[in-house]
């Protein structure tokens, strides 16, 4: 695995790439943000963005989303990947949040994670995002990235990527390198086809260095 000297290094040339990554689910409060990740598990966020600007419009408060039957609501998310089961959990959700949090969403992960549809991924999420708390939010592309580029093991879990990335990453740089190892990974360091050879990191990086080592012998 890589040292931190070379993991500082990774950290500051994803921070040249991408000096302003954020959150790209539109949300106006920690309310909207808790609904538009909650729907964005499976999906992409450009499609929960095109989805919620219509739902956020209609549902502006916990009550709202209660005040209609489930079928309705079912309707209003039906081009989002699983609506059925989401639309459940969101009025599971709404219940909860008036029932136990006066309508507020609450400020710890312990709490987050009792919400119907929130585990720990969409806890960091809005810990970070809405209350600016220091979390890493482990998504798809988070894992991937801290796996090729060895910052943890490949045979890690979602938590112990979360855990290696907390004890090797200072605290105060949670939130922004989850935000960037999201854009990172979203935009050059794909799944499918990852940038390996204009990659700034091609030194370092174990996968890059396998996946161009393997084109330069099909093209000899």
């Amino acid at each position: 695995m890589l040292n931190k000297q070379q993991i500082r290094f990774c950290l500051d040339e994803m921070g040249k790439m991408f000096p302003d990554a954020h959150c790209e689910l539109v949300h106006s409060n920690p309310f909207e943000l808790v609904i538009a990740v909650s729907l964005s598990a499976q999906c992409t966020d450009a499609l929960v963005n095109r989805v919620t600007k219509q739902l956020f419009t209609k549902y502006k408060k916990p009550e709202d989303y209660l005040a209609v039957p489930l079928e309705e609501l079912q309707t209003d998310i039906r081009s989002i990947g699983l609506f059925r089961n989401k639309a459940k959990n969101i009025q599971k959700l709404c219940q909860m949040l008036l029932a136990e949090f006066g309508g507020e969403v609450p400020r710890n992960r312990e709490e987050l994670e009792k919400l119907p549809g929130v585990g720990r991924k969409t806890a960091n999420v809005v810990l970070s995002v809405a209350f600016g708390i220091p979390a890493i939010a482990v998504d798809t592309h988070v894992e991937r990235v801290s796996k090729r580029l060895a910052f943890c093991r490949w045979k890690d879990n979602v938590l112990e990527v979360e855990r290696t990335l907390m004890r090797k990453i200072p605290a105060e740089e949670w939130s922004v390198t989850h935000h960037r190892m999201i854009f990172f990974g979203r935009y050059h360091c794909k799944a499918q086809k990852p940038q390996c050879v204009t990659c700034p990191l091609n030194e370092i990086c174990r996968e890059g260095k396998k996946r161009l080592k393997k084109q330069t012998q099909g093209v000899t």
